[in-house]
């Protein structure tokens, strides 16, 4: 049977390539600025608040509500921008740095007022919040442990695009950096007193900032406050990185991870956890009960309604949830709140110096606790 596709719709004619001059706007989600020309949100790559700039279209067209577009010339600049460090951050070259024509300090402050407005306007909750950095680079540079790059050669992709520009060397990577490959590597981490060591998967997911695990760990730790004989859930609990520091404190570890490959090394780390292999929903929906703590390391895209309301149903006494999108986690504290559970302290780490990314550790607890 012929597949019926929905044609097209024409949005009329393009406009990249055109160039005009704007007043930069405040700083969003996702590695942009917001600045409007003749009253359309335009979204500005490679500005700073307060800039006057040239920008050129990347993306656009009449009937788009916004357009794209990268400030190519730089007529007024602002007090935080700094030559970027790398030749290859800049329009048309790699796509991998946001934040590389900005002060190391300023782009802390930048990720703090991004996480300020993904909860002002998807929990509507005000928050204080300092962008921690942590140790492992070189003034945002030369932290990343693990990098892979388009082949032959050290391919990168450019913005939202498939196309590939040739690098040299890719000043956020660390020298030895590791570019995936077969096997395992063993990981060690020393966090709250204790030195732990881990196997991964060579291609496996581990942070890739050498100071992120002991960050994120003693982050952790310092939200539950775990006690001997308490039960604890790790959701989406990867190699057992949480699992791990939570038996050591005696405390009982379910932990469960859908990935199979993640989950094997995880039982292989913890031994004194139990650690089963299923997708997180589906386990807490057939699995119901009580829980004293939760650790909740969800993807970028969030828990979700029906992970938050399994958990609550679970009635733990406090919830560390660590989260890499600000905005899924304002979305997911906004329904943990509707299901009597408040956010009580937040902590955020530079995790990803250069980019917009950053790593929040948010502790819930029901509403009875701050009552």
């Amino acid at each position: 049977m012929k597949r019926h596709t929905r044609p097209r719709q024409n949005k009329g004619a393009s406009h990249v390539g055109e160039r005009f001059e704007v007043e930069v706007g405040p700083v969003a989600h996702g590695g942009f600025w917001i600045a409007r020309h003749e009253g359309r949100v335009i979204f500005v790559r490679h500005a700073l608040t307060g800039e006057k700039a040239i920008v050129e279209v990347t993306e656009g067209s009449d009937g788009d509500t916004f357009w794209r577009a990268d400030a190519v010339e730089i007529l007024e600049a602002s007090p935080d921008r700094v030559q970027a460090p790398c030749e290859y951050a800049r329009p048309g070259g790699c796509g991998g740095c946001d934040f590389q024509h900005v002060a190391v300090t300023a782009q802390r402050d930048l990720k703090a007022q991004v996480i300020k407005e993904q909860f002002r306007r998807l929990a509507k909750l005000e928050v204080d919040i300092t962008v921690q950095p942590v140790h492992g680079d070189k003034e945002g540079l030369r932290w990343r442990t693990r990098q892979t790059y388009v082949g032959p050669g050290k391919g990168m992709r450019k913005h939202r695009s498939h196309d590939v520009i040739q690098i040299d060397d890719c000043l956020i990577a660390r020298h030895d950096a590791r570019e995936g490959g077969e096997g395992s590597l063993t990981e060690t981490v020393d966090a709250a007193g204790t030195q732990r060591t881990f196997q991964v998967a060579a291609d496996g997911f581990w942070q890739v900032h050498p100071g992120a695990p002991t960050a994120l760990v003693e982050a952790v730790l310092d939200a539950l406050q775990p006690q001997s004989g308490e039960s604890v859930l790790d959701l989406y609990s990867g190699v057992g990185l949480f699992s791990s520091f939570l038996a050591e404190r005696g405390a009982s570890v379910t932990a469960i991870e859908g990935e199979k490959v993640a989950s094997e090394y995880g039982a292989g780390n913890v031994l004194k956890a139990r650690s089963i292999t299923s997708d997180v929903a589906a386990w807490l929906a057939l699995n119901p009960g009580e829980s004293d703590l939760v650790v909740l390391d969800p993807p970028r895209a969030g828990a979700g309604r029906k992970v938050v309301t399994a958990i609550a149903d679970r009635s733990p006494r406090a919830i560390a949830y660590v989260a890499c999108d600000p905005a899924a986690l304002a979305r997911d504290v906004a329904t943990f709140a509707e299901l009597g559970y408040r956010m009580s302290d937040l902590k955020a780490f530079d995790l990803f110096p250069m980019t917009h990314h950053v790593e929040s550790v948010a502790l819930l607890v029901p509403d009875r606790v701050l009552a």
